[in-house]
C-alpha cells in the first residue's frame, strides 16, 4: 500500500439485518448502516464516533471482514473486504477487547507465540516479534505470568500486542480503553500514539476527550449515516464557532425559558448541566461571540432567575458531539448542524 493510497476506503457501505422471531426471519429489514463513505489516510489515527446503536460497531465488523456488506464496497490496505478477506486479514490487526480472545491458563508470552503462529509469522521471526510487542505494551516484566491473574488494563495491553503481533499495516481499535482506570488508559493511549505514522489506526471510543487527544480526523455516525467528518478542531467549530458561556443562575429555568434561549440570534445549543447544587443551575450556551450574554442574561433575569456568575468556556468535542447528534442526556437541544 503506498502512502498516497487511503488505508481504508468505504463506498456506499450498507448493512441490513432482518429481525428474528423464533427460527424464522420476519418483518422489514433494519438498516444498521446506510451508505457510509469513508476515506482514512495512511499513517493517521481516524476516529469513528457515534451514540449507541448508531452503526459504528456494524461498520467496524464489515471493515474487519466479520460481516459481509449488504451493498457497497470497502477496502483495507487496497483489498476488498468481501472478495479478498484473506489478504485483508493478513494486513489488519483488530482489538475488540473484553475477556475473550486470550487464554488465561497460559502466560502472556505463550499467548503471543500462539497467535503469531496463527497469523503466519515465520518461526525465525516469532521470538523477536513477541519480545518487541511485550516491550511496546509494557508487559515484558510480566510475560511469564498467567493471563488469568492480569488486571483489565494488562489484558487490554495484551490484546493490543496480539493485534500487532503480525506487524499489520492497519489497526482497528474498538473501545480500547473502556473500563480501564485512568493510569491504565493513559498507558494504552501512549502506545496507540506511538503506532503512527508507521501504521494506520481506526479508533472507536465513547471517551470524547480521548478522541480529541488521539485522532487526526473524526467521522461521526448517527442513524447509520456519516453526519460529519473533519478534524477535531473543525468539528468543534461547527458548534458555536468554538464560543461558549457558562451561566450560573438561582432556581431551575422552565422549559419555555430554555426554548427562548435556543431561539436567540447566534445561539447554537443549550445544555442544562446535571448534579448542580440545590437551588442553583448551570447552563452552558454555545454560539457566536458576545451575543450569548447580550440575549441570554436578560431572558433569565426576566424569568426570575438571578445570574450568579458568567464564565467563558471553549466548546469541547463532547459538547460538539452531543449537539450534532442530538443525543445529549443533559437536556441539550437547539443545535444547528
Amino acid at each position: 500500500m503506498s502512502q498516497e493510497s487511503p488505508a481504508i476506503r468505504a463506498e456506499s457501505l450498507t448493512r441490513e439485518f432482518y429481525p428474528h422471531r423464533g427460527f424464522f426471519r420476519n418483518g422489514e429489514p433494519v438498516l444498521a448502516v446506510d451508505g457510509v463513505d469513508l476515506c482514512v489516510e495512511a499513517g493517521t489515527v481516524f476516529g469513528l464516533l457515534g451514540p449507541n446503536g448508531a452503526g459504528k460497531t456494524t461498520t467496524i465488523k464489515m471493515l474487519s471482514t466479520l460481516l459481509v456488506p449488504s451493498s457497497g464496497h470497502a477496502y483495507v490496505a487496497g483489498f476488498d473486504v468481501a472478495a479478498q478477506e484473506r489478504d485483508v486479514r493478513q494486513r489488519l490487526g483488530v482489538l475488540l477487547g473484553g475477556d475473550r480472545g486470550l487464554y488465561g491458563k497460559i502466560p502472556a508470552v505463550d499467548n503471543l507465540r500462539f497467535f503469531a503462529t496463527l497469523y503466519g509469522v515465520s518461526r525465525l521471526e516469532i521470538e523477536d516479534r513477541v519480545q518487541a510487542m511485550l516491550r511496546l505494551t509494557g508487559l515484558a516484566g510480566r510475560q511469564k505470568e498467567r493471563v488469568e491473574g492480569f488486571s483489565r488494563g494488562m489484558k487490554q495491553r495484551l490484546h493490543l500486542a496480539k493485534a500487532l503481533i503480525h506487524d499489520p499495516e492497519v489497526v482497528i481499535l474498538d473501545e480500547p480503553t473502556i473500563g480501564l482506570d485512568p493510569d491504565a488508559a493513559v498507558q494504552l493511549r501512549a502506545v496507540v500514539r506511538s503506532l503512527t505514522p508507521g501504521k494506520t489506526v481506526l479508533l472507536t471510543t465513547h471517551y470524547l476527550a480521548e478522541a480529541d487527544e488521539l485522532c487526526d480526523r473524526i467521522a461521526i455516525i448517527d442513524g447509520g449515516r456519516i453526519i460529519v467528518e473533519d478534524t477535531p478542531a473543525g468539528i468543534k467549530r461547527l458548534v458555536g464557532s468554538g464560543s461558549m458561556i457558562e451561566i450560573t443562575v438561582r432556581g431551575n429555568p422552565r422549559e419555555e425559558t430554555i426554548e427562548a434561549l435556543r431561539m436567540c440570534a447566534g445561539v447554537d445549543g443549550v445544555i442544562r448541566l446535571p448534579d448542580c447544587q440545590e437551588g442553583v443551575v448551570v447552563l452552558q450556551i454555545s454560539g457566536r461571540g458576545d451575543c450569548l450574554t447580550e440575549w441570554a442574561i436578560p431572558i433569565l433575569i426576566a424569568d426570575g432567575h438571578p445570574v450568579l456568575s458568567v464564565r467563558p468556556r471553549t466548546v469541547s468535542l463532547e459538547q460538539a458531539f452531543l449537539a450534532l447528534t442530538g443525543s445529549g442526556q443533559y437536556g441539550l437541544a437547539g443545535a444547528r448542524a
